[in-house]
């Protein structure tokens, strides 16, 4: 009963965004055939390939109405009909997974140039692969006055959890350490705490060192050239007692179900302090530049007992933008500001 409710509340979520899109229609037929060439307004047509879970939480009403008030449309694509014969479209947003929908849109990609789709299928498939994900992260070594970002020492481990112990004695990493999927669609995580209880995970994964950071990180939220940066609740610090006394693997669903909104906590400076602006806006226009995505964002910690000593752990492409203040403003101008760059 519970999943029907569900699919009626997706279902009804459509509806109301179907009938924003045809009012705008509606509206934009009129001022093309009533208004003066002053008071008419380009329409930008933005073509989106969405699950239906991630439509819902990214075009609420309060986006679509700002959208429309802006000469912005957002237009379903039906995936059960050629991308070609669409639109026609001056932007494509798509997060869709699957080889076939990746052929269909770079073969979009190279027979309209005039279109922007956000973001190309390759790019993104790099950041899907936990083995590759950091890479570049680490290949920037990003240092200056402001502070120094890294990324955590990982192990990747493809099969034969047996083995999972010894690569991890040869490798020299220290527990406990945080087991993910090698593939990032799954948020899931688990953090393990001694080498035997170890062998129970399952590959493919990634093991990543557990550096503590106060129980905070910080998501910074990357749209073309903007970047926002909240805080939020983390995994708590392990103490070295903790870690003598402690056993086992302890799952956790995602990282943001242990990790609430820390905005309005009272946190001590040296744990919640954001990091430096300068720091953030030069990582992610290098981050952009060398990834070639525009949509995504960095999972961020500070190393406990250091000021200026951060470390990128995770990238997620199109991440849940209804979560960010100030979202659908954001995200409009960003929208705009694509037709400008034609």
């Amino acid at each position: 009963m519970r999943m029907r409710g569900q699919n009626v509340n997706v279902v009804g979520y459509e509806r109301e965004v179907e009938e924003e899109e045809e009012e705008m229609e509606s509206e934009m037929e009129m001022v093309g055939a009533r208004g003066s060439p002053q008071q008419q307004m380009k329409l930008v047509v933005v073509g989106y390939a969405l699950t239906s879970k991630k439509t819902k939480s990214f075009l609420q009403p309060k986006l679509v109405g700002l959208a429309r008030n802006k000469g912005i449309l957002f237009v379903a694509i039906d995936q059960s009909r050629p991308l070609s014969d669409q639109g026609p479209f001056d932007i494509v947003l798509h997060k869709l997974s699957g080889s076939k929908w990746s052929r269909i849109l770079e073969d979009y990609r190279q027979t309209h140039p005039h279109v922007a789709v956000l973001d190309p299928p390759d790019a993104i498939q790099h950041v899907y692969n936990r083995q590759y994900m950091l890479e570049d992260v680490a290949d920037l070594n990003l240092s200056d006055s402001y502070g120094k970002v890294g990324v955590p020492r990982q192990l990747v481990i493809e099969k034969d959890p047996s083995s999972i112990s010894d690569a991890v004695d040869k490798a020299g990493l220290s527990l406990p350490l945080v087991a993910k999927p090698l593939v990032a669609k799954s948020h899931e995580l688990s953090l393990a705490y001694d080498m035997v209880s170890l062998q129970k995970l399952e590959p493919p994964l990634v093991l990543q060192e557990f550096i503590n950071h106060g129980g905070v990180l910080f998501k910074v939220f990357i749209v073309g050239e903007a970047v926002k940066v909240v805080r939020r609740f983390s995994l708590p610090d392990v103490s070295k007692r903790e870690l003598s006394n402690s056993a086992g693997v302890f799952h956790f669903p995602r990282v943001s179900c242990v990790a609430a909104s820390a905005e309005e906590a009272d946190l001590d400076p040296c744990v919640g302090e954001l990091p430096p602006r300068p720091l953030l806006e030069r990582l992610a226009r290098e981050l952009r530049r060398r990834l070639g995505l525009r949509l995504f964002n960095l999972d961020i910690i500070r190393e406990n007992g250091t000021k200026d000593s951060y470390y990128v752990i995770d990238i997620n492409y199109f991440p849940g933008y209804g979560k960010m203040p100030e979202y659908e403003h954001i995200f409009t101008d960003f929208l705009l500001s694509l037709m400008k760059q034609k």
